[in-house]
């Protein structure tokens, strides 16, 4: 399995990006899927979840109004779309895929994901 995330970019705050993740090697609507970022000398933070069919998408706090995750299982695809973007949300984004089966208390963690993506820059300048 692989994912191939893409869309990253520097921006000014206030714009919006569309963050994207191909799957490849198997189905999408076989995985839970998830977005996350590391800033440097940070830990990896979650920020979005959805299960296999598109139903019960979940934020985290710092996102919530601002980011929505959707997929596009047709397409073999992840999306994340980023409105209102701030400077403190610099950072590589990556896309993950965990097991179907996932709780969603699971999905909150890194460790809860089997597969991950090479990561895509998202630059933010005030």
């Amino acid at each position: 399995v692989q994912l191939q995330a893409s869309g990253g970019g520097s921006v000014q705050s206030g714009d919006s990006l569309r963050l994207s993740c191909a799957v490849s090697g198997r189905m999408l609507n076989s995985f839970v899927m998830g977005w996350f970022r590391q800033a440097p000398g940070k830990e990896r933070e979650f920020l979005a979840a959805i299960t296999w069919d598109g139903g019960m998408p979940h934020y985290a706090d710092s996102v919530k109004g601002r980011f929505t995750i959707s997929r596009d299982n047709a397409k073999n695809t992840l999306f994340l779309q980023m409105n209102s973007l701030k400077p403190t949300d610099t950072a590589p984004y990556y896309c993950a895929a965990a097991p179907v089966y996932t709780a969603i208390a699971g999905t909150y963690r890194p460790s809860g994901y089997d597969y991950w993506g090479q990561g895509t820059q998202v630059t933010v300048s005030s």
